[in-house]
């Protein structure tokens, strides 16, 4: 097996690692009913998406 002649940098070391990282999901709240949903979706609890009724959410599944 090959083995590295020269040690590499911490900084080339450090921009391979760069994306290595895990981020939480972007959540905003609805503007109809004020959940916590994720970003570009239709929310679960009301069916609304940017200010219009996308969806019909039965009476059920509302709290």
């Amino acid at each position: 097996m090959p083995n590295p002649k020269r040690r590499h940098s911490s900084t080339r070391r450090d921009k391979r690692r760069a994306h290595d990282f895990i981020t939480a999901p972007q959540m905003t709240t609805c503007s109809h009913c004020g959940a916590t949903i994720l970003t570009h979706r239709i929310c679960p609890e009301c069916g609304y998406y940017r200010g219009k009724q996308a969806i019909e959410v039965s009476g059920a599944e509302i709290k």
